[in-house]
């Protein structure tokens, strides 16, 4: 199985690339593509995809501890 990487983008989404399953609250398989964008801030109108509403709309800056 590869790696899967998520990466918390500043100001705007959780940008997924490799092979997941996305799966709803009732096991409904969502289609994905091999890179994928998930909206953070709720503003998206293509739940729970990243549509770009965000721009301007949303500020999060999230740094990994450093050890």
């Amino acid at each position: 199985m590869s790696k899967v990487q998520i990466k918390v983008n500043d100001n705007g989404s959780l940008r997924i690339t490799g092979e997941v399953e996305l799966i709803d609250a009732e096991g409904n398989v969502f289609q994905t593509k091999p890179s994928f964008s998930l909206c953070r801030c709720g503003l998206s109108e293509n739940k729970p995809f990243c549509d770009g509403k965000h721009k301007g709309q949303f500020q999060s800056v999230v740094r990994a501890p450093k050890e």
